[in-house]
């Protein structure tokens, strides 16, 4: 009986060819983008689920509220992880992180190494990074001990083993040896290194112990492993008298609590509001909002396509109202033909699943890039994504085809055999239905993308308070042959000024609790954004100073007495204008000294977020980052002679600069990969919005043949003719976008309440994704009306 089915279902499916191929197409475009996001969204959800003991790691972080605000650190005081694991017996063991670069050397091989971290001897005991070569208990035991990832053993030592070799730390004139070989880290973890270089190394490099007691000022990332059977919430009871023990007295003396939480592993990537700062991508961060966004867009777009064929299959009735009468006069049940029209749209979907499968996997490259992470290299290896996504299929199948084949079981076999059957009202009304639901999604779609270009092009056009542009910064690792590179600087023709600083716009800060007197003459405890300038920076940037003075190399006490504050650090001190705060005291890393200047606001960080409090010191052994301002004309060669310059003075390290605006956009690439995405999928829909209008009007012309000769003859002009026919499809665009716009609105402006700085939802946005559609409702349309109204009416009559 079966295989009875499938022959008829087959037979009746290569008759209509055209009919076969656009739902074909339609379902194909529709579970293709599903796959895609589907794939998208499980990489999204998938981050550290590799660990074995993900459900035990919790990462430390802290709320730190001060007098004026409240700080969401990802580090936690050094010192706190071991008194973690020696005051809790719930705690089975930590480990810290710490993110630095180092510039490694092997021979005449040399690499700038900045996704390097700092890890306790346990990280192997904690997470599930495979080691391929090395003893996972003792590799970051010892003092200069790294572990290399496989791409970066490759890069210094070829195809030799690594284990047991040297390495050159030359920035620490340090040797290290390497005692582990891992495999490269995932692209879905949160923590992404090519190099771990013991954390008992700290002293030895920095001169300091990483820590042996809490209040040491030196911040770690910190993740606990807690028992089997442990219950977050009684142990997070414990953390506030562990905190009070540890560092109490102090904080209440500086007026701060600290409040310690517990972030279960598998939440930091996606749900997590304490973020881990580093200017290489170590610690990864991602959006739950987006990958709600894109499941929704997901199912919407698998709607349309259930839709398109739904429209299409009920368009079809008439055709096969025939076919159903004979079948039902020979004793055919309903529920015989109910199925039988099932098996069809089932066979249908599993042909454009098989499609949409190698549609998918055709585009994979094209999607990773879109994305901005290899999400999926091969849909097929393994199986696994092919096994989930099959039962999509069928469901989809089984309930696109489960309405037509009500109604097409439902025919009455006389009234078909007489000719007199015709699409009923309700028919008529469900498909406008659907196709005014296709058009709202496509709308909603439309009017996203061009808000997520719309605010693009403000955050990258809006004045930052600063000059970005012809800016080549320069990292020089606090080389000690800095200083005389750039006295050279200044002697090349195109360079035109040159300043010194620990952090330029764009790529982090440091912090530093600091104490300044208010209006009331209270010294006020603030946690400051920290920039270590020098006496060219404020002119090279074109900040605008409000009160006082720039640094100068005249005064003598500016490298160690003299502060800068912004607008922002100035309005929670409570001064009415900036000349009240000149001359006002403060205390900073153990010393003190007097308020010179302020400066207006600017935005070292990305619009997303607002303005913090900075403050700025001029202190040269902290100068590492050298801004070159150079002149467009002959660039190549400035560079050029740039580039000699470093080689003559710094041979030592390996050459590297990037442009500020540049570096400066990228903080923007996550938006502008979500508005490619969006972009993607907003023609997706379109395009199968397009094939079910395409389908549903060709069947409508053919049903309204006789109407349209009739009033030709009746003196209707074609003109006329071809604006019934493309009113009755512009008008469910128009009811489409009355229903959207209202939808969509609000979550537009959910969706900008993300950012700190943020364009408006402007009317022409609705107006201009309205208009696409009428556009596209009638490009889609239009030829199918025109040969409609062409048609020969007399011989059209004839036919009846």
């Amino acid at each position: 009986m079966f295989r009875h089915y499938l022959i008829i279902a087959t037979r009746s499916l290569l008759r209509k060819k055209s009919f076969t191929l656009m739902n074909v197409l339609g379902l194909t475009v529709g579970m293709m983008a599903a796959i895609l996001i589907f794939l998208y969204v499980r990489f999204q959800t998938s981050y550290d689920d590799f660990h074995l003991k993900a459900d035990r790691i919790f990462r430390v972080v802290s709320d730190i509220k001060t007098p004026s605000d409240l700080v969401k650190a990802a580090t936690v005081d050094a010192g706190w992880a071991l008194g973690l694991k020696k005051d809790f017996p719930e705690v089975e063991d930590v480990v810290r992180f710490s993110w630095d670069g180092f510039l490694v050397k092997k021979g005449n091989v040399k690499f700038q190494e900045e996704r390097t971290l700092l890890a306790d001897s346990s990280l192997f005991k904690v997470f599930d990074f495979p080691l391929l070569e090395g003893d996972k208990s003792s590799a970051l035991r010892d003092p200069m001990s790294v572990v290399l990832s496989e791409a970066a053993a490759k890069k210094y030592f070829g195809h030799e083993d690594p284990l047991g070799k040297r390495l050159r730390l030359t920035g620490a004139a340090i040797d290290a040896r390497v005692t582990g070989l891992m495999k490269d880290i995932p692209e879905n973890s949160q923590l992404h290194a090519d190099m771990l270089v013991s954390m008992s190394s700290y002293q030895k490099i920095y001169g300091r112990p990483s820590s042996d007691s809490a209040g040491n000022n030196a911040n770690l990332l910190t993740y606990v492993l807690l028992k089997p059977n442990v219950k977050l919430s009684a142990f997070e009871k414990k953390l506030p008298a562990f905190s009070e023990r540890y560092t109490g007295p102090e904080m209440r003396k500086r007026q701060i609590s600290v409040s310690l939480f517990l972030e279960p592993l598998r939440d930091v990537y996606l749900k997590t509001d304490h973020l881990a700062f580093a200017p290489v991508a170590v610690f990864a961060s991602g959006s739950m909002s987006n990958v709600y966004i894109f499941s929704v867009i997901g199912i919407f777009l698998l709607l349309l396509a259930c839709i398109n064929f739904i429209n299409l299959t009920t368009a079809r009735s008439v055709e096969r109202a025939r076919e159903v009468g004979v079948r039902k006069v020979l004793g055919a049940k309903r529920w015989q033909l109910a199925r039988q029209f099932l098996i069809e749209s089932v066979m249908i979907t599993l042909v454009a699943f098989v499609l949409a499968l190698l549609l998918a996997q055709l585009l994979l490259p094209f999607f990773n890039q879109l994305a901005g992470k290899t999400i999926c290299v091969n849909l097929f290896q393994g199986g696994k994504a092919v096994v989930l996504l099959l039962p999509m299929a069928l469901v989809i199948g089984l309930l696109a085809g489960f309405y037509p084949s009500l109604v097409l079981s439902s025919f009455n076999p006389i009234a078909t055999l007489k000719g007199r059957f015709a699409t009923g009202r309700k028919g008529l009304l469900l498909r406008k239905c659907l196709v005014v639901t296709q058009f709202a999604v496509c709308i909603a779609l439309i009017c996203a993308t061009l808000l997520v270009y719309k605010q693009l092009r403000f955050m990258k056009g809006k004045d930052l308070g600063f000059n970005k542009e012809e800016e080549l910064i320069i990292n020089t690792n606090f080389d000690k042959n800095r200083f005389n590179f750039k006295e050279a600087m200044m002697e090349l023709p195109g360079v035109i000024s040159a300043a010194w600083s620990s952090s330029v716009p764009g790529e982090g800060y440091m912090t530093a609790n600091t104490e300044i007197a208010n209006q009331n003459g209270d010294l006020q405890e603030l946690n400051l954004a920290q920039y270590i300038v020098d006496d060219q920076f404020i002119a090279q940037y074109h900040l605008q100073l409000l009160a006082g003075r720039g640094f100068s190399r005249a005064f003598g006490t500016d490298s160690s007495s003299a502060i800068i504050i912004n607008q922002s650090a100035l309005k929670i001190l409570g001064y009415r204008s900036a000349d009240q705060a000149i001359g006002k005291m403060f205390t900073q890393w153990g010393g003190s000294g007097k308020i010179i200047g302020v400066v207006k606001d600017f935005n070292f960080k990305s619009l997303r977020d607002a303005v913090d409090p900075l403050s700025m010191r001029m202190i040269p052994s902290a100068f590492n980052k050298l801004s070159i301002k150079v002149s467009t004309i002959d660039l190549p060669h400035t560079l050029s002679a740039i580039k000699n310059a470093w080689n003559s003075i710094i041979p030592q390290r390996p050459f590297q600069y990037n442009f500020l605006d540049q570096s400066f956009d990228r903080q923007y690439r996550s938006e502008t990969g979500f508005g490619r995405l969006f972009l993607v999928f907003a023609v997706v829909a379109i395009l199968i919005g397009c094939l079910g209008l395409f389908g549903l009007s060709s069947y409508s012309t053919v049903e309204r043949s006789k109407e349209i000769s009739i009033r030709k003859i009746f003196g209707a002009s074609p003109t006329k003719i071809v604006h019934l026919l493309l009113s009755e499809f512009i008008r469910p665009v128009l009811m489409a976008a009355v229903i959207a716009i209202p939808l969509v609105w609000p979550a537009m402006h959910r969706w900008l309440e993300a950012f700190a700085y943020r364009t408006s939802v402007s009317w022409w946005i609705f107006g201009v994704a309205t208009l696409l559609a009428v556009m596209i409702a009638v490009l889609t349309t239009g030829y199918q009306v025109l040969k409609a109204a062409g048609t020969n009416s007399v011989k059209n009559l004839q036919t009846e």
